[in-house]
């Protein structure tokens, strides 16, 4: 039972019209909440959502330029848990996130009197926006952002799920949980808990979101939609004096073109766009004016995103899942070891890819994915009856490894997955997993690599015939081409 609508027994065609995302319960998914979403809607109850997160920013600010924030009350205020309960976020695998910590509470408090330095009294944008916090170089990135906006209206998606529960989920799938952090008392400056009756699942409970309030990889205001549209911007710049400045302010910053420099690099660029920006941070209001007048762009975008998660994540993955039953075996409980099991769980999936169309799982719209995290996710879906226990290594001391399979502290096998397009590839089949295996004290690994063209097959074999991998047995190649399934390729 992979989905909300698969262990909670509910049609989905229900949560659909609800307008809730059928969450995994087994992985998080790829989305987050995008709070120029609320800012746009026509909704008055998101509207009121994007308010009550203005109105908090401005509590923050009121206090941080005070100065002297206790370490208490930076606890108190800014530093928040991920509500991992939504299983939506950035997590490979599972559900857990690191949340809003010390450095984050120190960062925005720090830097809020700059960041929000005409918070509630906007002359240039028409409010107010969280995801301001993340266009400045202060280390605050999206998923910060993410974690901080689902915060902040969690009483919302609380109330939300609730109303859903009661008319759904059978009285045994629900309980009652006292949530803490669930709304602000601003008279007596902290944040206070409260009841709800909402979905059970592992002694936990669940949240639902509304689709139309998610987005994937990018808030509809970020960084690298601002770099890209820096000279729109300066542009758009309605006083003529400081829009001069600000261009020859920047043109200065970057480095003349000779002979022995003869381009600019969009390294240099960045670095001349984040000066700027540094000296004329009013850019970043304009910004957010140009996207402001764009709401219906941020909607169709969102739309988008939305219907490609759904549609790789839980469509495709159904039909996937559906073939590899075919395979009786992959979901029989084995006592095998983890290594020969997670071989034969990655060989069952090659061959529903190669033989059985299980390819078109690679494609959306007819383009192949691009990220290698996707199809981690992918591969993390289709372990929902295995005995075995599944997890992402990070403490390991030498960055995370995708995936160890293990069975007990003494059986553990360590799973890879690739893209042939990845430009480090080379890198990583010399020198990763042999790092990870001495990290994760295993000797047993599995290299799994995804293909999409005969191009990258061709380079593929002649890489693994350079490094001597070529009789590796533990380097699995997957063909994924949509114009030739002919016989498997195994290295």
């Amino acid at each position: 039972m992979i989905y909300f609508s698969n262990y909670f027994r509910v049609q989905e065609d229900i949560i659909d019209r609800y307008g809730a995302f059928n969450i995994s319960l087994i992985n998080d998914l790829p989305l987050f909440i995008d709070p120029f979403l609320l800012f746009g809607s026509q909704k008055k109850e998101y509207q009121q959502l994007h308010k009550e997160i203005v109105d908090y920013l401005i509590f923050l600010r009121e206090k941080a330029a005070l100065g002297n924030i206790s370490d208490g009350e930076k606890k108190a205020w800014f530093m928040f848990p991920e509500v991992e309960q939504t299983w939506l976020g950035f997590s490979v695998i599972g559900n857990s996130g690191r949340g809003l910590g010390p450095k984050f509470a120190n960062s925005l408090s720090i830097n809020m009197p700059v960041v929000f330095a005409d918070l509630g009294e906007e002359k240039i944008s028409q409010t107010s926006h969280l995801e301001k916090a993340a266009l400045f170089q202060i280390g605050i990135g999206k998923d910060n952002i993410s974690d901080f906006t689902t915060n902040l209206i969690k009483r919302y998606l609380l109330e939300y799920t609730e109303k859903f529960t009661l008319s759904h989920i059978a009285a045994a799938d629900r309980a009652k949980f006292k949530v803490d952090k669930v709304y602000f008392d601003y008279d007596l400056k902290r944040w206070m808990p409260k009841e709800f009756t909402l979905p059970l699942f592992q002694d936990d409970y669940v949240l639902l979101t509304p689709v139309e309030i998610l987005t994937k990889d990018e808030n509809w205001i970020n960084g690298g939609d601002l770099h890209s549209q820096f000279h729109k911007v300066c542009n758009s710049i309605a006083n003529s004096q400081l829009r001069s400045e600000v261009n020859n302010y920047f043109s200065n910053k970057l480095p003349r073109i000779t002979k022995s420099h003869p381009k600019i690099t969009q390294k240099e660029k960045s670095a001349a766009i984040i000066e700027t920006l540094n000296k004329f941070p009013k850019i970043i209001d304009y910004y957010i004016k140009l996207k402001e007048g764009n709401k219906d762009g941020a909607k169709r975008m969102s739309k988008q995103k939305v219907e490609e998660v759904k549609s790789l994540f839980v469509n495709s993955v159904t039909r996937l899942l559906d073939k590899l039953k075919e395979n009786t075996e992959f979901f029989v409980p084995t006592t095998e070891d983890s290594f020969t099991a997670s071989l034969k769980r990655v060989n069952f999936m090659k061959h529903v890819i190669e033989k059985n169309d299980g390819y078109r799982i690679f494609y959306v719209k007819g383009q192949p994915i691009k990220r290698e995290q996707d199809v981690q996710i992918i591969f993390r879906l289709t372990w929902h009856a295995s005995t075995f226990d599944v997890n992402r290594e990070v403490n390991n001391g030498r960055g995370p490894v995708d995936y160890a399979v293990s069975k007990g502290a003494a059986d553990k096998t360590l799973v890879e997955f690739k893209l042939a397009s990845n430009s480090q590839l080379k890198k990583n089949l010399q020198n990763q997993v042999s790092i990870y295996e001495e990290a994760n004290n295993t000797t047993k690994s599995i290299t799994v690599i995804v293909y999409f063209t005969l191009y990258e097959l061709q380079s593929l074999k002649l890489l693994l015939k350079e490094l001597k991998l070529t009789e590796n047995k533990s380097i699995i190649l997957i063909d994924a081409r949509s114009d030739n399934k002919t016989s498997a390729s195994k290295a």
